[in-house]
């Protein structure tokens, strides 16, 4: 997350909340922040003469929607909690509809699988190399496949004015690189979930990486804490971590990328740390969030109480003073209604 005095900076930047966000497939009941940090120790990549398109910058779109939008947690798994009066049913009916209640959710895709987060993981660069770890498809900006690459080679894309050299080959000012679904790819020395984007400005690139938060969330949960920490601990991290995330979602540092993969932000290393511990942790949380009356909470933290104070005015989690809580026998939500006063538990679920 963030350290020092530097972070001392981006919190007298404050934003204000955000109000009720729809998106297509998706609602959310207010969207409210908690003094959102905009500002970069160095300013933010700006592609300049970008097409509209760059905010959706190909037609490979988020994964397939559901049928129905988000809420918070009045529904679970789509479905709808049971009217205080009921048709009177026997009790093998009762156990019957338990079991079809059971199934349904075991069956529904993680929300966590849904939502894809673009995460800045090369900024400025004037070349980078790409590999990958199976047959995987280069597509343009119209979204047309044009290469297949294949693993064991390395690719290199070099900024061109507006254009990206590929391979020694003129491929335009966007790039897709797409393997499949479980394939990866990588970036220099590291190795990431999802897809590519290779974005070219004015003699640079930028590399942005599409991936569900659930594999973001597996990769900077343990980033940030020891995956051996307490279970609570860890949860407690996860759900301040997905917080945070979902405010750049709904807020994205530009319409090139929600955020970027360093201390400034939450720390993304791709497949290099994700551990066990840490997914079971993520899965036994999916899609909750830091609430404050209905809306998302901006859920900063830093690694100790002094950094908290130093850097957010003691406003925020400590993630050693989490896991001390944790070591006494606090549950996850305690620890976070400790560190984020007023504040409860929310959910966001995929309705049928």
């Amino acid at each position: 997350m963030i350290t020092g005095w530097r972070s001392f900076k981006k919190w007298l930047n404050q934003r204000l909340w955000l109000g009720l966000l729809l998106l297509g497939l998706f609602s959310l009941s207010a969207v409210l922040l908690l003094g959102h940090l905009r500002s970069h120790l160095t300013a933010s990549p700006t592609l300049p003469s970008a097409p509209p398109s760059i905010a959706t910058p190909s037609p490979i779109v988020a994964p397939s929607s559901p049928t129905a939008p988000l809420t918070p947690s009045k529904q679970v798994g789509g479905v709808t909690q049971s009217p205080d009066t009921e048709p009177s049913v026997t009790e093998e009916e009762q156990a019957a509809q338990e079991r079809a209640k059971a199934e349904l959710l075991a069956s529904r895709a993680s929300i966590d699988s849904v939502v894809d987060m673009q995460v800045a993981i090369a900024l400025a660069k004037s070349e980078v190399t790409v590999a990958v770890s199976s047959d995987s498809r280069l597509l343009n900006e119209t979204g047309e496949a044009i290469q297949t690459l294949t693993p064991g080679a390395a690719y290199i894309a070099q900024a061109d004015g507006a254009s990206i050299l590929f391979d020694g080959a003129s491929m335009g000012q966007f790039l897709w690189v797409e393997p499949p679904i479980d394939g990866v790819f990588q970036l220099g020395n590291r190795t990431y979930r999802g897809r590519l984007l290779l974005a070219c400005a004015e003699g640079k690139l930028w590399a942005v990486n599409y991936v569900s938060m659930k594999n973001y969330l597996n990769s900077v949960v343990p980033s940030e804490v020891s995956p051996s920490w307490n279970m609570e601990a860890l949860k407690a991290q996860t759900v301040a971590a997905r917080s945070y995330a979902l405010t750049y979602y709904f807020h994205p540092v530009n319409s090139l990328y929600h955020l970027g993969d360093d201390e400034y932000f939450q720390v993304y290393s791709g497949v290099a740390t994700e551990a066990d511990r840490t997914r079971e942790a993520i899965d036994a949380t999916a899609g909750e969030f830091v609430s404050y009356q209905g809306g998302i909470v901006e859920s900063l933290y830093a690694a100790s109480d002094a950094i908290v104070a130093e850097a957010f005015q003691g406003k925020g989690m400590s993630q050693l003073g989490a896991l001390s809580l944790a070591e006494q026998g606090y549950p996850y939500d305690r620890i976070l209604s400790n560190y984020y006063p007023g504040t409860s538990i929310g959910k966001i679920v995929q309705d049928f």
